[in-house]
């Protein structure tokens, strides 16, 4: 087998880079170790920012997104028995985040390639990257893919990034003390938009998938299990630290499916070895409390696709040899958000009263300073895509 960019990995970014090439006429074969139904059942991120959703829409695969998703103009921070709206609108005029499903973008994306003849291989576990440095090929399942380059994008426990020798790869990474219990419960939402509620009892976040679909997070021990969290204990917990605001009643129901999540943040520098260009996660993971894995997905393909199609069209290297530096800009502004609304809104073992204060106090700076309020909103919704560019 042939192709120009060999691609691993069917989740968002694998898919979505295949879709970008095929618009600007670049042949792609995407390998995808699970099956079809596992990477479209798979829940995961659901918040969409302003750049993520003008890309889907301008590559012509937001139809469904535009008429399912549930655009939000604000998010609220619960604490001290109140809650404060950070307002969008207001604060970032003409920039929004979308609720919509990383499983509901890849139907999409997953549709519109077998539509316009794309090739994905599903059920390929044993993907072997070789030769990066020249002449790069896979192999599985006894073939052989042979291709000009190969896109990583088969997130952090994938075969791409080990795949690149010892010693070329600086690793940055921060592990959290605690990990997130996520639901999705099939009840209307509580609220119109994303509460962020921190207390004594730890972080708790009420989201939503759709107008009957909600997604609830609980902040909980790293090394708890699915069995200590029968549905009651859930709801209980959700009511202690949600329904700390008057007149707010949380709405309870069936309880459709739970995960457990670790919380890290990890680097893998440069984003490239040879002929490999890394892409998601990866290269990166952040802590979802800042919403942002999805997206700089998103922002990485896009790199990657305006870079192969300088190459193809002109043979020109230099934005492929950019393209590490040019997504790391992006990486590190996305960790350093990630990283502070995540301690920001978590309880720590390690807190004593005077840590805990300085956490109130922050939080009373970003609700009452437009200042404080803005770099957040501006931050949530999604910088732009010329973010980190020189200005004159």
């Amino acid at each position: 087998m042939r192709t120009q960019v060999g691609i691993v990995g069917a989740g968002p970014a694998g898919l979505l880079l295949s879709h970008l090439l095929h618009l600007r006429g670049i042949d792609s074969v995407v390998l995808e170790a699970r099956s079809r139904e596992y990477v479209e059942q798979r829940v995961r991120a659901g918040v969409l920012e302003q750049g993520t959703v003008d890309v889907l829409n301008e590559a012509g695969v937001g139809a469904r997104m535009s008429a399912e998703g549930l655009p939000h103009h604000g998010i609220e921070l619960r604490y001290g028995g109140a809650g404060h709206r950070i307002p969008f609108e207001r604060l970032v005029p003409g920039r929004a985040i979308t609720v919509y499903g990383q499983q509901e973008v890849v139907k999409d994306l997953i549709a519109r390639r077998l539509a316009d003849g794309g090739k994905i291989l599903f059920d390929v576990p044993d993907v072997v990257p070789h030769s990066l440095e020249a002449d790069p090929y896979l192999t599985f399942q006894g073939e052989r893919l042979d291709c000009d380059v190969i896109a990583g994008c088969d997130g952090f426990h994938g075969v791409c990034r080990p795949s690149i020798p010892d010693g070329v790869l600086s690793i940055f990474q921060r592990d959290y003390p605690f990990a997130w219990l996520g639901i999705l419960a099939q009840v209307p939402p509580s609220a119109e938009e994303l509460i962020y509620s921190r207390g004594d009892r730890g972080f708790a976040l009420h989201s939503m998938r759709s107008p009957e679909i909600s997604r609830f997070y609980l902040q909980v021990p790293p090394d708890a299990s699915l069995d200590d969290w029968p549905d009651e204990r859930i709801w209980a917990e959700l009511r202690a630290r949600l329904e700390t605001v008057p007149g707010f009643a949380l709405t309870e129901g069936p309880i459709i499916s739970r995960d457990l999540s670790a919380m890290r943040s990890f680097v893998a520098e440069p984003m490239r070895y040879g002929r490999l260009y890394l892409a998601g996660d990866a290269a990166h993971i952040v802590p979802p409390t800042g919403a942002k894995g999805l997206n700089l997905a998103v922002a990485d393909v896009r790199v990657l696709t305006e870079a192969l199609a300088g190459l193809y069209a002109t043979g020109s290297t230099e934005l492929l040899d950019a393209y590490s530096a040019t997504c790391l800009k992006r990486v590190w502004r996305a960790q350093h958000f990630s990283w502070w609304m995540t301690t920001l809104l978590h309880t720590f073992d390690t807190d004593d009263p005077y840590g805990r204060r300085l956490q109130t106090s922050h939080l009373d700076y970003v609700t009452s300073s437009e200042a404080a309020a803005t770099t957040l909103a501006e931050n949530y919704v999604g910088l732009p895509f010329d973010f980190g560019a020189p200005r004159d």
